[in-house]
């Protein structure tokens, strides 16, 4: 084995220079810019929120969410939810500080060899989770090998560590973990809300439609009961005492317990949350922002977060979109900023990339073609769509519709900016844009199996990695492989580059591979039809204190949050 170098927690430069993971945290001059691009931009991560006071203990927090995502292991899913409710049941081994660096948490140190290819762990001591069992190295290897294991379809966590070749013990509490190829975002990845520890004891004896049910975590909140479509419950644990020291507070939560409830509809869980039904929620709809900004018992949140923008996903691989004039079309044919305006009520900055401006090594001169429906019009005529039937829409030469099929789930408020792109495309360009309204477990299979023209949704992560989980060609959905190349972009050029990203830690070297990148998805690939910038919007009643600004998402963490 190579020899290992203790790794001390540096400033970014050190860091780097050390052979350690690559500094992507967000600089005061990149928050600057994303809030001259979006002045809704509030709360920075690692912030405390409503805090001050004598924390009083006891009470029940009740939460609204949307969607229910059908399972609670975070290992299995990829939906946002685990972004907040990940830290109410579950621990992770590192913690993302507020520069940006991740921090100790389970694991309370590291060394990385020379080669980035071999980290040795040194795990936290006294930690057990909810049923009992230790946490300790076998437990760790227990969850890595839940999380790539074929049978658990893990959309988000597998992929993540998917450059783990081997683990070793050398020790109750010292792990080794051999990677295939040095991967910079590793440290930070693991600070995410979807690699949180579950129980080993449930790993083993629960299937994965069993841990969907009722995973069992380390955290300082126990699940208690879920009813799929209802809600689900927590108690505070008993005896929890090793919180992210990042946070600057031991002991266990001050709350007695967490009451969540899935309330799809925009209005209703509006209602909830002003009514005081509910203290806080991590989905506000953007026309009632205004209302909650000016209430004086709410505090609201518009916080921009690192990722790839919310984006229609064009299927690169399926009839018509696999014409790359067609997609250029689209995206030439659609007048974004006048979407957003309607839909999103100034919430929202415009997208003009498949990255994010907070995002580490954003390019701002990597733009897609910008609106422009007469030079749409051509591509359209030069990809032989030039003929219009009586219903007002482009035939080709034999007699085919220029339809596209995107499915939209039945379980949330349908967001406007469909109505709106499909107005546009048919008013502007002769598209018909059909809005297959499904329910959520079909909508969920009609992903994975392709079965659309185009996909809506944003991805949030905290490194620029997030282009290689959305386009690199291994991560195209498969049998075995839950991906999140939804586009089933095949473009071996920018594999190259995206890969050789994952594999230095050069700052130099990693600004001009993901420029190019960037500029290759813009230029030559065009995969989707970006619409706004990924913040996310909630908002809390005030009697909710000593909320802290997750700083790998930008949601809420709630471990020493307290009722007034």
């Amino acid at each position: 084995m190579s020899a290992l170098r203790t790794i001390a927690i540096l400033p970014a430069a050190a860091l780097i220079a050390t052979g350690g993971a690559t500094a992507v945290s967000v600089s005061a001059a990149t928050v600057a810019q994303a809030a001259a691009i979006n002045p809704e931009n509030t709360a920075q991560p690692g912030q405390e929120l409503n805090a001050g006071g004598t924390p009083k203990n006891g009470g029940t927090l009740h939460i609204a969410m949307s969607a229910d995502p059908l399972c609670l292991d975070p290992h299995q899913i990829s939906s946002d939810v685990e972004q907040l409710i990940g830290n109410i049941q579950f621990d992770n081994l590192t913690f993302l500080g507020k520069n940006g660096i991740p921090q100790p948490w389970l694991a309370t140190s590291w060394t990385i060899s020379p080669d980035g290819k071999t980290y040795v762990f040194q795990l936290k001591k006294g930690v057990t989770f909810a049923d009992g069992s230790v946490f300790n190295a076998a437990a760790v290897v227990a969850n890595f090998n839940q999380m790539l294991a074929p049978a658990t379809r893990s959309a988000l966590a597998g992929p993540y560590i998917e450059p783990i070749s081997s683990t070793k013990i050398l020790g109750p509490y010292t792990l080794q973990v051999n990677l295939s190829y040095a991967y910079s975002p590793f440290l930070y990845v693991l600070a995410q809300g979807w690699l949180g520890m579950e129980s080993p004891k449930a790993l083993a004896a629960d299937t994965p439609a069993q841990l969907c049910q009722h995973p069992v975590g380390s955290g300082p909140f126990v699940l208690t009961n879920y009813t799929e479509n209802v809600g689900v419950t927590y108690v505070a644990r008993k005896g929890y005492d090793w919180g992210p020291s990042e946070l600057g507070q031991s002991g266990g939560p001050h709350l007695a317990g967490i009451d969540l409830s899935w309330i799809g509809q925009d209005p209703v869980r509006y209602d909830a949350l002003v009514s005081g039904q509910d203290q806080l929620t991590q989905y506000v709809p953007a026309q009632d922002a205004a209302s909650l900004k000016s209430n004086s018992s709410f505090v609201y949140e518009d916080i921009d977060r690192i990722g790839w923008p919310f984006t229609f996903d064009f299927n690169t691989s399926a009839f018509p979109l696999n014409n790359v004039l067609v997609r250029k079309a689209i995206i030439e044919g659609v007048n974004t900023q006048d979407i957003v305006n309607t839909a999103e009520f100034g919430q929202h900055a415009v997208a003009t990339g498949y990255l994010d401006p907070v995002t580490k090594y954003y390019d701002p001169a990597a733009t897609v073609p910008s609106f422009n429906v007469a030079a749409a019009i051509k591509l359209l005529d030069q990809a032989g769509w030039s003929k219009t039937n009586s219903s007002g829409y482009r035939e080709n030469a034999k007699g085919q519709e220029l339809d596209l099929a995107l499915p939209v789930s039945n379980a949330t408020t349908v967001s406007p900016v469909y109505d709106l792109l499909q107005a546009q495309l048919k008013a502007n360009l002769g598209v018909n844009l059909i809005l297959r309204v499904e329910t959520y477990a079909q909508a969920q299979t009609d992903r994975y199996d392709g079965n659309y023209s185009l996909l809506a949704g944003v991805w949030h992560t905290n490194t620029p990695d997030v282009l290689y989980i959305k386009y690199d060609s291994s991560q195209i959905p498969g049998a075995k492989h839950l991906g999140q190349n939804l586009a089933h972009l095949d473009d071996p050029t920018l594999d190259n580059l995206l890969l050789e990203a994952r594999q230095t830690t050069n700052p130099t070297q990693l600004t001009k591979l993901y420029a190019e990148a960037q500029v290759r998805l813009t230029t030559v690939d065009l995969p989707g039809l970006p619409i706004y910038q990924n913040s996310v919007l909630w908002a809390f009643n005030k009697k909710l204190h000593n909320v802290f600004v997750n700083t790998s998402h930008g949601t809420p963490f709630l471990t020493y949050s307290w009722l007034s």
